[in-house]
């Protein structure tokens, strides 16, 4: 009998806690008593916002929860009230876009074409990418390099990045080469390219350092100046979704992102701010 009062007070709690959120109440952190921010989604827009969570903490009376499940996982929860923000980083679709949710973009960010430090290769074609990872193209000699086989590694369904990628470069997901390596997050991709000297895949900005090598794109810099000036095709907003009625807490924390201290948090980040 006590089990069944058991399993009954946990679900009343969390029917309360879900109900809250979605109702645009403010939600209490059980440890500081402060109020709780709950966001979830996008692995690239993920690092960023717990860098923003984190300085915005030291000076407010709040506790910030961001979980990276990826940008359609975020969506959904914030459609659902189960985070009060979702983070994107991609578009949203029409049908999200008709549950009410509000957008706000937060930064800019550039896909970069990466590749094991080794290849010589470093510009290629859109048209080239396009033909490496649908398998048109499938020997790096094929494109300057050596010959070799291409072993191309993307991003699992549901990946804002997987999908930003093929619709800039123009494929669809059944159109991916059917022997690529599928790997979940920008941090798993790079580690896989760059253990690879066969791989080729895409990362955001903020995951480049020196354990891969960059391709430039039609001959253009994968760099903030070049997406701001529109001349980077591989480009796309970070995006932070809500429904209109999201708590206080939540609303004043999206305000100081677009504040002069938070848009400097998002350069440091390796992010692009929204004006430079």
């Amino acid at each position: 009998m006590w089990k069944k009062s058991l399993y009954f007070v946990c679900f009343t709690v969390l029917f309360t806690i879900l109900v809250a959120c979605s109702n645009g109440e403010e939600t209490a952190d059980t440890q500081t008593g402060g109020s709780l921010v709950t966001i979830s989604g996008s692995t690239s827009v993920g690092p960023l916002a717990e860098k923003l969570a984190m300085k915005y903490e030291e000076e407010n009376d709040v506790k910030i929860e961001v979980n990276q499940i990826g940008s359609s996982a975020g969506i959904t929860n914030a459609i659902s009230g189960v985070s009060q923000i979702g983070m994107s980083s991609r578009d949203l679709k029409q049908e999200e876009k008709d549950s009410n949710l509000q957008e706000l973009i937060i930064a800019y960010d550039g896909i970069v074409v990466v590749a094991h430090p080794s290849n010589p290769v470093k510009n290629l074609t859109m048209e080239q990418v396009k033909q490496i990872f649908t398998g048109e193209v499938t020997n790096w000699k094929e494109v300057g390099g050596k010959d070799m086989e291409i072993v191309v590694v993307s991003r699992e369904d549901g990946s804002g990045s997987r999908d930003a990628f093929q619709e800039i470069v123009g494929y669809e997901s059944g159109q991916l080469i059917k022997n690529a390596i599928v790997a979940s997050g920008n941090g798993n991709i790079k580690t896989t390219v760059a253990m690879n000297k066969h791989a080729i895949g895409f990362i955001s900005f903020e995951y480049v350092d020196e354990s891969v090598s960059t391709m430039d794109i039609n001959g253009v810099q994968a760099k903030a100046e070049n997406v701001l000036a529109g001349q980077y095709e591989l480009s796309r907003p970070f995006l932070f979704v809500h429904k209109e009625d999201v708590p206080g807490s939540a609303k004043q924390f999206m305000e100081f992102i677009l504040t002069p201290e938070g848009q400097k948090i998002v350069e440091s980040a390796g992010a692009i701010p929204l004006t430079k």
